[in-house]
């Protein structure tokens, strides 16, 4: 990987999406990002690396939520713009991943549309949130309307991560919420709020594709037993995964060091 990854823009309907790409594969992967304060557009030359592994294989995408965000925006409807930037661009067929809340929207999307949806990985992801779940992030919310940027990105961060990792991340989130504007703010409490409420748990059976769920026993976000909930809903599948890390906690995807590799062996069976 080398040089700046670009930032493009895919016209859709009613609507724009920024997304990236990389790699050079045959076949098409679709990463769909967890909520955020900031858009994982600003760390696409931090991403792209991650999955160097998948570039010979794969040419990857990763897509931002639209640019004109209405006051309510749910996760089926994120779903709904998702896939029409997926067909916009020319695709009717992808590998999709989706990380927490990414992965409601990658589950809506298989649900939805399932010819769109080759093979699906859901990480550290609830098919339910319920009342409780959505406390921790109902936190984030209070915090983000309080222009409390910094104690956001601490709570956050001590939220998704270890407490060893959190410790050392401390002075990085610091510094990162300082470069927050309040258009941030408010992009993230639209997005967050679209969480309320949401459950897709009786229509999992719509699923036609293979399915990997990844879950971390130490999720204090979404609780690991988030994930076990969507495996037990299509036990019985022969081409349905569960895998469970311990250790890692919300944010395993991005720390587990056979992640990628694991993923990767479930893309490309």
């Amino acid at each position: 990987m080398t040089g700046k990854i670009r930032i493009e823009t895919v016209a859709a309907d009613d609507f724009t999406m920024d997304y990236f790409r990389f790699g050079h594969g045959d076949q098409t992967l679709v990463i769909l990002p967890g909520l955020s304060v900031e858009s994982v557009m600003k760390f696409a030359d931090t991403v792209a690396p991650a999955y160097a592994s998948f570039e010979d294989r794969f040419t990857v995408y990763v897509f931002d939520r639209r640019k004109e965000l209405p006051p309510v925006y749910t996760n089926r409807d994120i779903a709904r713009d998702t896939a029409a930037a997926i067909r916009a661009l020319g695709f009717d067929r992808v590998c999709l991943f989706g990380a927490s809340q990414g992965g409601m929207i990658a589950m809506c999307i298989a649900i939805e549309q399932p010819d769109l949806v080759s093979r699906l990985i859901l990480g550290s992801t609830s098919s339910h949130v319920t009342d409780e779940q959505f406390r921790v992030i109902d936190g984030w919310i209070q915090l983000a309307k309080a222009g409390r940027t910094e104690d956001l990105y601490l709570v956050f961060g001590e939220a998704i991560y270890p407490q060893q990792v959190f410790e050392q991340a401390k002075v990085l989130l610091t510094e990162s919420a300082r470069g927050v504007t309040e258009e941030d703010l408010s992009r993230f409490v639209i997005l967050a709020e679209g969480i309320r409420g949401f459950d897709v748990t009786d229509q999992l059976g719509k699923i036609s594709c293979p399915v990997l769920v990844i879950g971390s026993l130490d999720d204090h976000v979404l609780g690991g037993e988030a994930s076990g909930k969507i495996a037990e809903q299509l036990k019985g599948r022969a081409d349905c995964e569960l895998y469970m890390y311990d250790g890692y906690g919300h944010a395993v995807y991005d720390l587990a060091p056979d992640y990628k590799e694991r993923m990767l062996d479930f893309l490309t069976r």
